[in-house]
């Protein structure tokens, strides 16, 4: 089984997609943090703004190269927000990740355009979405969780940009797949979003003869 979750930053989608494939002992992939880890290579070792080494960084690409919490610096996340836009830079990474969709006994891939894209064919779509200011506000939480100083009004600025960039690029917008289910979050609590998230593989399993 393929369960597929988009959505937006800041939305919960990691989260629940990482406890959703916990819960079914199946494997999960933060797309995200592909991007991120491109993202980063690019912020050592090239130029943000020459294509050419964000496509090279994607075409080499070692996926474990950077530790998590590395990857999940304000900075980074901006940058991947920048380089995920670039067409060259999608398409090497599409193999990748259709690859890891096929993964025994099943797979739970969490990004922008899984049910869309990457596994169109995904038994479970769910798009996880909440509001620009509950998205701000999480953000926040977690930057300052790690010490960071924050400035709500301009990580809410950023995430609007950010809903800007990703819905209107040309290549695999954000959007919700026609057969998604929406799972908006903006007034729960994660033990609740990840419950609700179950609840929709369970009817979609329900549905297929649990298949």
């Amino acid at each position: 089984m393929i369960i597929a979750i988009d959505g937006p930053a800041a939305s919960g989608k990691g989260t629940i997609g990482k406890r959703v494939a916990a819960h079914y002992g199946f494997r999960h992939l933060d797309t995200g943090l592909i991007y991120r880890a491109v993202a980063k290579s690019v912020l050592e070792d090239g130029a943000l703004d020459n294509p050419a080494d964000a496509i090279r960084a994607a075409q080499s690409l070692d996926p474990f190269r950077f530790a998590e919490d590395d990857l999940k610096a304000d900075e980074v996340g901006k940058a991947a927000s920048v380089i995920s836009v670039i067409p060259e830079v999608r398409s090497a990474l599409l193999a990748f990740q259709r690859d890891f969709a096929k993964s025994l006994p099943g797979a739970v891939l969490d990004g922008r355009d899984i049910g869309t894209v990457i596994a169109p064919e995904a038994e479970v779509k769910i798009f996880v979405t909440a509001t620009p200011q509950e998205r701000a506000r999480r953000r926040a939480l977690e930057l300052k969780g790690r010490g960071q100083a924050v400035d709500e009004q301009a990580i809410l600025a950023d995430i609007v940009q950010r809903d800007e960039r990703d819905t209107n690029r040309a290549v695999a917008p954000l959007k919700q797949a026609p057969d998604a289910h929406l799972l908006d979050t903006t007034h729960l609590d994660i033990d609740a979003a990840v419950r609700a998230a179950i609840d929709i593989v369970e009817a979609v399993r329900a549905g297929r003869g649990r298949g």
